[in-house]
């Protein structure tokens, strides 16, 4: 019955581990629009410290990890951040045929 009471114990912590990194919302657009801001102007690294509002090291990895999957950032040769996104561009073409969305 231990071994039960241990295993389950073990899976709570890890689900819980697994949201102690999801950020907010707000955390989300604060990190982008910073980026958005700054872009190509910072490393990563030094992007973490010039943040306007601390952020945990796992936290700001969750969330330049998830901007660059959509395609909002990219880095240049020398490791520079950079913000790729352009909202105009995207209302111009989205309605095209050769575009799914």
């Amino acid at each position: 019955m231990e071994k039960q009471t241990q295993k389950s114990l073990n899976e709570k912590d890890r689900k819980f581990s697994i949201f102690a990194r999801s950020p907010t919302l707000q955390t989300v657009l604060m990190v982008e629009d910073f980026i958005n801001e700054n872009s190509g102007e910072y490393k990563k690294t030094e992007l973490f410290h010039k943040l306007p509002h601390k952020v945990m090291w796992q936290t700001f990895q969750v969330i330049v990890d998830y901007l660059e999957s959509i395609h909002k950032i990219g880095y240049d040769k020398t490791g520079y951040v950079v913000y790729i996104w352009n909202p105009v561009f995207f209302k111009k073409i989205k309605n095209r045929p050769a575009i799914k969305i």
